[in-house]
């Protein structure tokens, strides 16, 4: 099995990703090239580069005359997101009802053995991993775009949740407990149970 060789860029996006994902960057924060160059010992292309990477990702912003900075996820732009959430999520549990999902669970089992003072980044790439793969399994293009298309801002949105679940254990066993109504079925009560689980509290804004 061949390693793909790390470029500097990605190797710098990476540890922006995770300080953003892990909270440690907050929104609003701007992140200037010259300061970010000096920090991380890379020239300004590079900086400027992997900057691209995460404003591409939904991650950063970036506006004309200024820093890219992370964007501020308010709690009324994340009940909308929710909003839009809960029908396609609503479509997954109906197609899913009663199938084993083992991509789903296996991302369920990682985040289960992350160790106690594993950054909260890890967390919230196994959380996301474990809802995407439950719409991969539906097995439609479509679906899988328009859940992609919420990636950035539900990303963003997790983070909120490391100040609620200071007992990790807890959000394992929530989501076992979606994956296990999925996966027993039937629909309906599939379709309830991942509706519950969708109705979060944000923390304040």
């Amino acid at each position: 099995m061949k390693l793909r060789p790390v470029s500097t860029v990605d190797a710098l996006a990476d540890a922006l990703r995770r300080r953003v994902l892990s909270g440690e960057i907050a929104p609003g924060t701007a992140l200037p090239e010259q300061e970010l160059s000096a920090l991380y010992g890379v020239a300004r292309p590079t900086v400027r580069e992997a900057l691209a990477v995460l404003v591409h990702e939904g991650l950063l912003r970036r506006e004309r005359n200024r820093s890219a900075y992370v964007p501020e996820v308010t709690l009324a732009d994340l009940d909308d997101l929710m909003y839009v959430r809960r029908p396609l999520e609503d479509l997954m549990a109906a197609a899913l009802a009663g199938r084993p999902v083992p991509r789903a669970d296996a991302a369920l089992t990682r985040m289960a053995v992350l160790p106690a003072d594993a950054p909260w980044a890890d967390v919230v790439a196994e959380h996301m991993a474990f809802h995407e793969e439950l719409i991969l399994a539906v097995g439609s293009p479509r679906l899988e775009r328009l859940y992609a298309a919420l990636a950035a801002e539900t990303r963003l949105g997790l983070v909120r949740l490391r100040a609620i679940y200071h007992d990790r254990a807890r959000l394992v066993d929530e989501h076992r407990a979606l994956l296990d109504a999925i996966t027993a079925g039937p629909a309906e009560a599939a379709r309830r149970a991942t509706a519950a689980h969708l109705v979060h509290a944000w923390g304040a804004d």
